[in-house]
């Protein structure tokens, strides 16, 4: 200390002897174009090869392999931080170099006795900044660790990643604030009151928009549906392009894209096609009463089989479902893999073409829709004649 106060005396009594403007002007150019200079080139280039040195020179071997496993655990901004202090201290010198060569530094320090500045303000401005760096490099340090986890586990998108890193950086602030506060003697109790008295009034006055955040963030969390699955939600389907923080977009068959709030995708029905990996798909067909079920239903289910788009497993189905006005109606049951709904047209088209060849090769009828005529037991009935014929009367049809 008694060295540093003797260099700094020196360093006053060689600028307060500048006597001329001219001399105070070139050398103020240097002082300044000196710290420029050392601050933004000297200092990270010595950063550099200090580290580079210390790793090869005095630490090498198992002891420097150690070393670089500490450092990779250690946040990256401590090296960033205790270069930046230094770049810091350098200017700080330069404006003290600079205040002394133009004796502007009583002046200085008459102001500052004037304001009433304490030695206990100038240690908590000095706590304050220093809590600040501590923030920064917390911040930092978290957001990498968790982006770190999210690159490496595949249950977390992007978004959710996004989501997790803000609201902990927002956390880690809030935190580091209220210890601002208490280094400066303020009592966050009335600033709590406040901001809940505000968040009720935003709250009611922005009720829906809030409760689409919330719910966009809910969404995000539980993810009932991810970008490129086919979903249906509500009377809405089609394929999801974007999950934002206030809205759901969609783009259905038609090209349209729709938006929609998150907080209506919570409260309704979704239906996700495409999150199993596969897709049932029924189809009906009518057979004639005539036919044997048992029959069409074995080859129904050979053709059906024979289609590539169909998945093998689960196999195929044929159930005999109900009795039509003019046909038994089976109902065929298959499977396709990777749902979308171009596969989907592609298996109903091929099934419904397939199935339909293979009934005319057989010989089973799907039949028009039919209806039985009979008159009444009062009327003695009646009698319907082919087209061109002569009824009891005589008269032509």
């Amino acid at each position: 200390m008694v060295a540093i106060a003797s260099a700094f005396s020196q360093m006053q009594g060689f600028f307060s002897g500048l006597s001329t403007v001219e001399w105070r002007l070139a050398v103020s150019v240097a002082v300044a174009v000196g710290a420029l200079v050392v601050s933004t080139v000297l200092v990270p280039f010595a950063a550099r090869q200090f580290r580079r040195g210390v790793r090869t020179h005095i630490l090498p071997g198992p002891l420097g392999t150690g070393v670089d496993v500490v450092d990779e655990s250690l946040p990256t901004t401590v090296g960033w931080v205790a270069v930046r202090l230094l770049q810091l201290s350098i200017v700080a010198l330069a404006v003290l170099a600079l205040l002394t060569i133009w004796d502007l530094l009583g002046v200085v320090e008459s102001i500052v006795d004037s304001s009433g500045l304490s030695r206990w303000v100038v240690i908590q401005l000095f706590l304050t900044f220093a809590l600040a760096g501590v923030v920064y490099v917390v911040a930092d340090q978290y957001k990498r660790v968790i982006v770190r986890i999210g690159t490496q586990a595949t249950w977390m998108t992007d978004h959710q990643l996004e989501i997790v890193v803000r609201i902990g950086q927002i956390v880690i602030l809030l935190f580091g604030g209220l210890i601002g506060m208490g280094l400066w003697g303020i009592n966050p109790q009335g600033l709590l009151v406040g901001a809940g008295f505000l968040g009720i009034v935003v709250g009611l006055a922005a009720r829906q928009t809030l409760g689409a955040l919330i719910a966009g963030i809910v969404l995000m969390f539980s993810r009932p549906f991810e970008i490129g699955d086919w979903v249906q939600i509500g009377e809405e389907e089609g394929i999801v392009t974007d999950i934002a923080i206030m809205n759901t977009r969609l783009e259905n068959f038609d090209g349209e894209v729709v938006y929609l709030p998150n907080d209506r995708v919570n409260e309704r029905a979704i239906v996700n096609r495409s999150r199993r990996g596969s897709l049932r798909l029924r189809v009906d067909v009518g057979i004639d009463y005539d036919s044997e079920p048992e029959h069409a239903k074995t080859v129904a289910l050979t053709a059906i089989k024979e289609i590539d788009v169909v998945a093998d497993g689960p196999p195929p189905q044929i159930v005999p479902k109900s009795f039509g006005d003019s046909a038994v109606v089976l109902e065929m049951r298959f499977w396709i893999d990777h749902p979308t709904p171009p596969r989907k047209w592609n298996a109903v088209e091929r099934v419904v073409t397939a199935v339909k060849t293979a009934f005319e090769r057989e010989g089973i009828k799907i039949p028009y829709p039919q209806r039985e005529l009979s008159g009444r037991a009062e009327t003695d009935g009646f009698r319907v004649h082919e087209s061109g014929g002569v009824d009891d009367a005589g008269t032509q049809n």
